[in-house]
This record gives structure tokens, C-alpha cells and sequence, in this order.
């Protein structure tokens, strides 16, 4: 059981500093508070929630991946010993994730692609997914054949 709660403890940590930097952070972060609160006041939570984000957006910006590993790391402690506490808040922790994980901020991809050297006579498409794509162009003549002739 306690490899279990050591796995969804990392499991929310890592959610949790996903959406920290993430749009959806104003829509989860009150959840988050209540969540760690457990049952009392979420100010102090939603404080602590706060400044981790503050530090985090600050190691992120300066490339600090150590700082951001450790504000990872506290709340994995964090979570660690709030579901040892409370064996309720196990299973509230499986149920908040499932509903927060689709929000969290999917990861950066970068694509770089290049037509260099050719002369293109048609649709040059460049992205990441494509499916059911069709193009209908009508016969362009090349520079090399001129007016007329085929």
C-alpha cells in the first residue's frame, strides 16, 4: 500500500507543478486548496500553492531545473504525508486528478520544417497532424515551358 500512495503522491505532484504554469492554474488552483486544507480554512494552503507557483514561473524563467525539481518535490512530500493521514483522501486525490489532468497544459512540441532548393507547383503543408487531407489544383506549367506549349 505504500508503494501505492508513494506513486499517486508523485502522480499529483507532478499534475499539480504541470498546472501550476499552466492556464488552467485560476480554474484548479481553489480546488487544490480545498483539497489540502481538509476541511479547514484553504487560505493557508492557497497561500503555500501561491508562492510555490511564484517560484516556479522564477525557476522556470531563469532555467533553474533544479528550483522547479524541488518545488516538485515538496508538495510529493506534502501529498505523501496528507494521504498517510488520511486514508479518505486517497481516493479524493484519484478522482481530482482524473478531473484535472486533461487540463493540464499538453507539452511544448516544436516543428521545424524547410523546402529549400525546389520550385514548388502546388500546396506546401507543414504542421504536426494531419488526416483526410485533398487538394484539387489545376495543372500549372513550369518556367521552362512558357506560354502554349505543353
Amino acid at each position: 500500500m505504500e508503494a501505492e500512495l508513494a506513486t499517486l503522491a508523485a502522480t499529483g505532484a507532478t499534475t499539480l507543478v504541470g498546472l501550476m504554469v499552466s492556464e488552467a492554474w485560476n480554474q484548479t488552483r481553489g480546488r487544490l486548496a480545498r483539497f489540502f486544507a481538509r476541511g479547514d480554512d484553504t487560505a493557508l494552503p492557497d497561500e503555500q500553492l501561491a508562492a510555490s507557483r511564484e517560484e516556479l514561473i522564477a525557476a522556470r524563467d531563469a532555467a533553474d531545473a533544479d528550483t522547479a525539481a524541488d518545488v516538485e518535490e515538496e508538495w510529493r512530500l506534502r501529498l505523501r504525508r496528507t494521504l498517510r493521514a488520511d486514508p479518505g483522501a486517497a481516493e479524493e486525490l484519484r478522482l481530482l486528478l482524473d478531473e484535472l489532468a486533461p487540463q493540464a497544459a499538453p507539452p511544448a512540441i516544436t516543428v521545424h520544417n524547410n523546402i529549400s532548393g525546389v520550385i514548388q507547383n502546388g500546396p506546401a503543408i507543414q504542421g504536426q497532424h494531419f488526416s483526410s487531407l485533398t487538394f484539387h489544383s489545376p495543372a500549372v506549367q513550369s518556367p521552362e515551358q512558357g506560354p502554349g506549349t505543353l
